[in-house]
This record gives C-alpha cells, sequence and structure tokens, in this order.
C-alpha cells in the first residue's frame, strides 16, 4: 500500500517569536497554505489512496473556520483519498473544537482518546487522539493486533521514549513496548524533525517555524508491503532557515555595524539569524538594529560577543569600575535580573566610565 505521513502543520500559528519585522508571522501563514495544497496536488496527481496527519494539523487557540474550511475543501478534491487525523496536544479532540463542531469531508477519519480501529481489505488502522492539551497515559501499549496477515498500522500523536517531565505529558511511548505489539508502520507526531527509526516514524513538520528547526522540512511518500518499507522524503518548505555568524570585534559604531550587516551575503529563499561574535566595542541593540537594516531575509540578531574588558583585572583595580562591579554583583545576588540583563548593565556602564 501507498500513503502520505505529515504531522505537525500547526495551521494559524502565530509565528509569534520568528521576527521583529512586521508582516513576517503573515507571509509565513501564506507559505503555510501553499505548503498543504502542495500536499494535496500531489496526493491527487499520484492517486495516493491514504493520507496520515499525526496531530497538530491546527492550532486549537488561534485558529479561524476560515482556515479549517479552506483545510476542508482541500479534503474534499481528493474524494477518493481516504484520510486519518490524530488529534495532538495543539489540536485536541475537545467537545468545542473544530473536529466535533465541523462537518468535515465524508473521507476524514478523526480519532479520540478511545483506540479506535479501522479494517479494509489490505490494512487495519489502528488510532489514538488528544482529547485535552496533555495525555499522560494513552494505553497504546496494551494494543493487540487481531490480523498480523495483514498491515498493521498505527497513527498517533506522542514521545517516543520520553524521558522529561515536560515530554512525559504528552502521551509517552516506549519504543521496546510498541515495537513487541507488531506495527507494520507507526506514524508518528510531535517532533518537527524527520526521524526514522526503522517502521516508527515523525515526518517532521511539513515547514519549519524557526531557527530551532534548522534543515530541510516536507513529507513522506511511503510504500509499504509485508517486511518491506520504502519512504521517500519530499521536501516542501523552500524557505530554509540558517544560523550565521559575524565577527564585529573591528566595529566602532553603530553604523558600521549596520554597514556590516546590510553587506552580508545572503539567498533569495534562505531566512537568516546572524549571530555576532568577537570583542565588542559597542553597545548593541539588536532591535533597533533588526528594524532598520535593509536585508529582509534576516530575521533575527542574537549577541553572542564578548565585552572587550577584563572583567577580572578591573575588580582588582581600586577605583571606580571597580567600585561599580561591586555594586553589580550585590545586585546579581538578589536575583531580580536575568544574566542578560546584568551583562548588559556591566558592558554599559563600563563603557560610560571609560569614556
Amino acid at each position: 500500500m501507498r500513503f502520505i505521513h505529515i504531522a505537525d502543520m500547526h495551521f494559524d500559528a502565530p509565528f509569534a517569536n520568528l521576527s521583529k519585522q512586521e508582516g513576517v508571522g503573515d507571509k509565513r501563514r501564506l507559505e503555510q497554505r501553499e505548503i498543504f495544497s502542495k500536499i494535496i496536488e500531489y496526493i491527487k496527481s499520484e492517486e495516493i489512496p491514504y493520507l496520515f496527519i499525526s496531530g497538530d494539523l491546527y492550532e486549537h487557540q488561534y485558529v479561524r473556520k476560515t482556515t479549517i474550511e479552506y483545510i476542508n475543501n482541500l479534503f474534499k478534491r481528493i474524494p477518493e483519498t481516504k484520510i486519518f487525523i490524530s488529534p495532538g496536544n495543539h489540536d485536541p479532540n475537545l467537545k468545542n473544537s473544530y473536529y466535533n463542531e465541523f462537518e468535515w469531508s465524508e473521507n476524514v477519519y478523526i480519532f479520540n482518546s478511545e483506540i479506535q480501529k479501522y479494517e479494509f481489505e489490505e490494512v487495519d488502522i489502528y488510532g489514538f487522539g488528544f482529547e485535552d492539551f496533555y495525555c499522560m497515559e494513552s494505553k497504546i501499549e496494551e494494543i493487540e493486533i487481531e490480523n498480523k496477515d495483514k498491515l498493521n498500522i498505527l497513527i498517533t500523536h506522542g514521545s517516543l521514549n520520553a524521558s522529561q517531565t515536560l515530554e512525559l505529558q504528552y502521551n509517552p511511548i516506549s519504543e521496546s513496548k510498541i515495537k513487541k505489539i507488531g506495527f507494520d508502520y507507526i506514524a508518528l507526531g510531535h517532533i518537527h524533525k524527520k526521524i526514522i527509526e526503522e517502521n516508527i516514524v515523525y515526518p517532521g513538520s511539513p515547514l519549519s517555524f524557526g531557527f530551532d528547526e534548522l534543515g530541510e522540512h516536507g513529507m513522506l511518500d511511503v510504500e509499504l508491503l509485508k517486511n518491506k518499507l520504502k519512504i521517500n522524503f519530499i521536501k516542501l518548505d523552500e524557505k530554509e532557515y540558517i544560523e550565521k555568524e559575524l565577527d564585529i570585534s573591528e566595529i566602532y559604531s553603530e553604523e558600521e555595524l549596520i554597514e556590516k550587516i546590510n553587506n552580508v551575503k545572503i539567498e533569495e529563499n534562505k531566512l537568516y539569524k546572524i549571530i555576532l561574535v568577537g570583542d565588542k566595542n559597542i553597545e548593541i541593540n539588536k532591535n533597533k538594529i533588526i528594524k532598520i537594516i535593509n536585508q529582509k531575509n534576516i530575521l533575527k540578531i542574537k549577541d553572542k560577543t564578548k565585552m572587550a574588558f577584563d572583567i577580572e583585572r578591573i575588580k582588582k583595580e581600586n577605583n571606580i569600575k571597580s567600585y561599580y562591579l561591586e555594586e553589580i554583583e550585590k545586585i546579581k545576588e538578589e536575583k531580580k535580573y536575568t544574566e542578560e540583563e546584568i551583562k548588559q548593565a556591566i558592558e554599559i556602564g563600563l563603557q560610560i566610565l571609560q569614556n
């Protein structure tokens, strides 16, 4: 059998942390729609009989009815394709969710917290969906496959081999236990990076949501037979997030810094985070700089520079600068300010006292 496996579309996500530049989130949401349309057109042209969506199709908190209608109208364009959705922690199958209150196309199957099985001639499809924003236990590991001669597939959203407290809240699944059940393919969602552990698969998100999700993003075109699995990754997101270091040790004014950033070589379909490194000789206002540079593909600036001051040497001096550092240490002990705020206070204060 052949199917498309995707997860983590997060329709109507605000993209709030992506950039301070105006309109970046709106543009990304339009690209999100274009990517989903590509998926549907691919399924239609290839006549693929199944589409598996392993959770977080949309953002429950932000999604608009018009977006749900857009998604469903695309589903109607592939009426011969059976579409299975396992709601995740961002789009749980709540009583007041669109999964319950909206009339979906007849080819759409939506799982809930009761483990369900759909039987077809060549395959039995099992699934579990979140019915709340958290799920500590799903009983997936207790499933007993009824017909092992057929293909058996599990679709769900969850954390494989979760160990951290946070991930234990999102349907923790033991890899060793799930393997013993005997599924031919386990279609997971939740992790935005493509991970393939034999037949246990995260497709990653079809598009990247920020600089913590570097690399290519897309969907999986899967061909499955008993004891034979072929997975073809298809890139969908034309935009790629890139981190690039910029040494500013020889920069002595904000104007020079802006000019150097404007001269960074960039590629049209890549979005950049510029990481400033080296010795800092000026005060850096990242929010101001990102708004006035003319490189629109540069979305973020991160300051990882070192102060051009020998702090340990200054502490040993008997002057106003050493006294200033003593006072800063007292403030630091109060733990009212972040490390970044303390660092800025040291830099700005020593810069003023130096002059």
